[in-house]
């Protein structure tokens, strides 16, 4: 069996970063399909903006973020980021950057609640408006809070849901009633009445106009 070609992280994004922020804001570790580190997440901002900023890394284009639970480990969860500078398509005026990608990787503890009670991380939507929703899905799915967001609140169960279903310990068997108002769906009379009602709003849109 071949072994996979490792991506290791290049040496001057490391220098960059460790000189902009910190000497430990930066952790390598191995993957085989992009460059990957750890970064503290007391630097997870300073990281993030020096590797959008710098007119030598130009990683502009927040690609994903999503998370992991590692249950019964501590630290519990792993929030991963996807970053990608495209060269060309977004360069500074000074230039463009090498092409590339890059993961980072924050461990957040399960016994260190922030101000909603919950396991935490810093929020980088003042560097990346796309952030909003992403980070939406994390709280939502793994009931990680995201401090300083504009509106972090659930975007895929409905706001009375209980608990976070990605979760490991999330109970398997769930009932829960649906809190819309409305049915969830239309009787075989509703839907007949729906079609009729489009096939003539057709027609009279295709009737000649009388002058």
């Amino acid at each position: 069996m071949e072994t996979p070609v490792q991506s290791p992280m290049d040496a001057r994004v490391l220098d960059l970063v460790r000189q902009a922020v910190s000497a430990d804001a930066l952790e390598p570790v191995s993957a085989v399909d992009m460059p990957t580190a750890y970064v503290p997440r007391e630097h997870l901002v300073a990281v993030c903006r020096t590797l959008r900023d710098h007119p030598e890394l130009q990683f502009a284009f927040l690609v994903e973020i999503t998370a992991a639970d590692y249950h019964p480990a501590e630290p519990r969860f792993e929030v991963v980021y996807h970053l990608a500078c495209l060269g060309e398509a977004f360069a500074q005026p000074g230039g463009a950057a090498p092409p590339r990608r890059l993961r980072l990787k924050v461990r957040v503890p399960d016994n260190e609640l922030g101000e909603l009670d919950l396991p935490w991380v810093h929020t980088l939507t003042e560097l990346w408006i796309g952030a909003n929703w992403l980070e939406r899905e994390v709280f939502d799915l793994l009931g990680i809070a995201f401090t300083g967001h504009p509106d972090l609140r659930r975007i895929l169960t409905p706001d009375d849901w209980t608990g976070h279903p990605l979760r490991k310990d999330y109970p398997v068997q769930v009932r829960k009633d649906s809190a819309s108002w409305s049915p969830m769906e239309l009787t075989v009379e509703e839907f007949a009445a729906n079609v009729r009602s489009a096939r003539a709003a057709s027609s009279a849109a295709a009737r000649p106009r009388e002058d």
